[in-house]
């Protein structure tokens, strides 16, 4: 019963952490950190995709598991990659050095003391978001109960990175409606200053303002300000006389 206790801890202590302004990376490390400590793993890792799609290491629960996982990514195979590619759970190999599914991994594995791999994705229905990677300093089985709670801490950490992307954009969002909206109320003010200055109607007023924005190559909001300042010479809006 203390392991269980543990173990839900460890999902409200988790999901205590899904506040707004959280730290993935913070997150992801004690994911890390409670699988080396509940599941009798040896170490653990996490990498995440890119918007462009590569995976990076993101996570790991010792120095000798970060060095791992970076070898893994520049020989391009190991159980990381392969949970990431397939969606699915890449199920526990016994390594050999220089042999299996990954030779040029197994080999550096062996080399750091680790016998045997396991790697479970990140996956939130259909999106997968990057991988789970467990190694052990034996060759025994983990207990499935093992591989369940592993299940749990992925998906509870694949929800939270959602969720963060979530309110990331909608932040981004908010704060490009935020200065659309500025910038439109300090062109309508520039509008009202031209169209005084020059003696002209607020139409022609924009469209004298954006053809010297284009001209000089600036900004539409840039040239609304100086304009409402005073910084621009008013003969500027003032087209040349025909001949």
């Amino acid at each position: 019963m203390p392991r269980e206790a543990d173990v839900v801890r460890a999902l409200v202590e988790m999901a205590d952490t899904l506040v707004e302004d959280y730290d993935v990376v913070e997150l992801l490390t004690g994911l890390t950190d409670r699988c080396v400590s509940l599941l009798g793993v040896s170490a653990a890792g996490v990498m995440l995709a890119s918007p462009a799609g590569g995976l990076g290491l993101v996570a790991s629960s010792s120095e000798a598991m970060r060095l791992l996982e970076l070898f893994e990514l520049q020989a391009q195979e190991g159980p990381c990659l392969d949970a990431f590619h397939s969606g699915e759970r890449v199920e526990q190999e016994n390594l050999q050095a220089g042999s299996g599914r990954w030779p040029l991994f197994a080999e550096a594995a062996v080399k750091a003391g680790f016998q045997s791999a396991l790697a479970l994705p990140l996956r939130l229905r259909e999106m997968t978001l990057g991988a789970l990677n467990l190694l052990s300093a034996s060759q025994a089985p983990i207990e499935e109960a093992d591989v369940i709670v592993a299940r749990a801490f992925a998906d509870l950490a694949a929800l939270s990175i959602l969720q963060h992307r979530a309110s990331t954009e909608a932040q981004r969002l908010n704060e490009q409606l935020s200065a659309a909206l500025t910038s439109r109320i300090v062109i309508e003010q520039a509008k009202g200053v031209i169209s005084e200055r020059v003696g002209i109607g607020m139409a022609e007023a924009f469209s004298r303002m954006r053809n010297y924005a284009r001209f000089n190559n600036l900004r539409l909001t840039d040239v609304a300000r100086r304009a409402v300042d005073g910084s621009l010479d008013p003969h500027v809006w003032t087209p040349p006389s025909r001949p």
